[in-house]
C-alpha cells in the first residue's frame, strides 16, 4: 500500500468500514502514515495510551506489528480484508462495531488526556458524547471535512 501523508488529510471516518468492520479503514490509514515516505502527524495508535485502534486490535485478537507488516506489503485492502478473515471471527464484527460506537470518554484508558487531546473540538461540541464522534468532529474541525 502508499504511504499517506496525515497532515494533509485525515486518516478515513471511525464510521467507515472494511469487510463490514468498522475502523478498520481509518487504522490501516494511520498505518500507512507510518510507511517509509508518509507522515503520521499526530494521529497514532498506541501514543501516550492506547488509542480506539488498538481497542479494535485486542478485540479482534490482532497484533499491531503483524497489521503493519501486512499494511506495509499489501497490495490493497481486499487483502487486508482476506487476511482478516482468516485470523478473526466475523460474526463478532456487529458486536465490535456496536460497542465502538458506544464507547465515551470516561471509558478511554486515560479520561483526562482523552479530554485534553479533544479540548477544543469538545468545547466546540459539548454535546458530543461517544468517542467516535468525537473523533469525526476533531478532523472536520482541523481539515474542514471528513475523508
Amino acid at each position: 500500500m502508499e504511504p499517506l501523508d496525515l497532515t494533509r488529510q485525515p486518516p478515513r471516518s471511525c464510521f467507515e468500514e472494511l469487510d463490514g468492520l468498522m475502523l478498520m479503514p481509518r487504522t490501516i490509514d494511520k498505518l500507512r502514515g507510518f510507511l517509509p515516505g508518509g507522515n503520521p502527524a499526530e494521529y497514532f495508535i498506541n501514543g501516550k495510551t492506547p488509542g480506539l485502534s488498538q481497542y479494535l486490535l485486542d478485540r479482534l485478537g490482532i497484533a499491531l506489528e503483524d497489521l503493519q507488516e501486512l499494511v506495509a506489503r499489501a497490495a490493497d485492502e481486499e487483502e487486508i480484508a482476506e487476511w482478516l478473515r482468516a485470523r478473526t471471527n466475523v460474526s463478532q464484527y456487529p458486536a465490535i462495531n456496536a460497542t465502538l460506537q458506544r464507547i465515551k470518554p470516561k471509558h478511554a484508558h486515560d479520561p483526562q488526556y482523552f479530554a485534553n487531546l479533544y479540548a477544543h473540538t469538545l468545547a466546540l461540541h459539548p454535546e458530543l458524547e461517544h468517542i467516535v464522534d468525537i473523533i469525526d468532529a476533531d478532523d472536520r474541525r482541523v481539515f474542514g471535512t471528513v475523508s
